[in-house]
């Protein structure tokens, strides 16, 4: 009897550790700086980008030789943020872009910088922190991006001074950040959000990974994620989520979603829809892949944006 006890506590002790070990790899691999991989991020979204190589090479080379800068701000908690600046036309219409998981402000809006230059808009494209050159060692998952915008609108209205007008609009990881950001209190500046396969919370985006794609159960994985990630990032991992936070959401909302995202459910746009509050608009590009939507229907995508626009006083 004695034996069989101390056999069934070694075999406990032995699958926790394991359980703990797992998560720390999982940990480490998404949520680190230097950790978290874009190759690992495209194999997983499954986008086949090569398609629409020649249209992000062209767009992308117009927008290098564009006039620009670098340039700063502050997070709350001390990081020095970066993002690159490109004016308007006039000065008064400026787009905020969030790019990506394990993406670069100028990497995820070259093709959508040419809709916004021919609408006359400025465009500042962030690095999110522990992106790019931004500071930070923990990912924010918008969680922590969402205050960091504040600082960028900040930034934008003295800049571009009180009568600016600003448009957010994200992809993904920047999708939620936007979403995230409604919630917060915003200056009468920012005039409507656009959401392109914005998630829910990292947890519930990590949770469908999990079992989807890695054929895991959540269980107790998310719960120890969630544990240490309260202590090294400062967040849970449902702590802010995209579809709560637009039940306080005030401003015009558009929300974009391939209906063929594996990697961010159609679902979570659909559960975010239902609960904002604000004035909202629903874009399903059908067969879209994730971030897919702007390159497999264009034409869709720029007339909701038109009439996001029209509907503001943007256009």
């Amino acid at each position: 009897m004695k034996k069989a006890v101390k056999g069934a506590v070694i075999a406990a002790g032995t699958i926790a550790m394991c359980q703990i070990a797992e998560a720390a790899y999982f940990y480490r691999r998404t949520m680190q700086r230097g950790e978290a991989k874009t190759e690992r991020t495209i194999k997983m979204a499954g986008t086949d980008w090569n398609q629409y190589m020649p249209m992000i090479q062209e767009r992308r080379d117009r927008l290098q030789i564009r006039e620009h800068e670098d340039v700063y701000c502050q997070s709350e908690d001390g990081l020095e943020l970066h993002a690159t600046y490109y004016p308007g036309k006039e000065g008064k219409k400026l787009v905020i872009c969030f790019h990506g998981y394990t993406s670069e402000g100028t990497k995820d809006f070259n093709a959508l910088s040419d809709y916004y230059f021919r609408h006359d808009f400025g465009l500042l494209l962030v690095d999110a922190r522990a992106h790019g050159l931004s500071e930070g060692k923990y990912i924010g998952f918008g969680c922590l991006d969402r205050h960091d915008a504040l600082r960028w609108i900040a930034w934008a209205i003295r800049t571009c001074g009180e009568d600016v007008g600003i448009m957010l609009h994200g992809i993904s990881m920047g999708g939620a950040t936007v979403l995230m950001t409604s919630g917060l209190t915003l200056p009468k500046q920012v005039k409507g959000i656009i959401s392109d396969c914005g998630f829910t919370s990292p947890k519930y985006v990590f949770t469908h990974v999990l079992r989807t794609m890695y054929h895991l159960p959540a269980f107790p994985l998310m719960q120890i994620s969630d544990y240490v990630n309260r202590r090294k990032a400062g967040y849970g991992m449902d702590e802010c989520n995209a579809a709560r936070e637009v039940q306080k959401a005030t401003v015009p909302i558009l929300m974009i979603h391939g209906s063929a995202d594996a990697f961010v459910p159609c679902s979570m746009c659909e559960e975010i829809y239902e609960n904002c509050n604000a004035p909202k608009r629903k874009l399903i590009v059908e067969g879209a892949a994730h971030a897919e939507s702007y390159y497999k229907d264009t034409e869709a995508y720029e007339k909701a944006m038109d009439e996001l626009l029209e509907e503001t006083g943007m256009k």
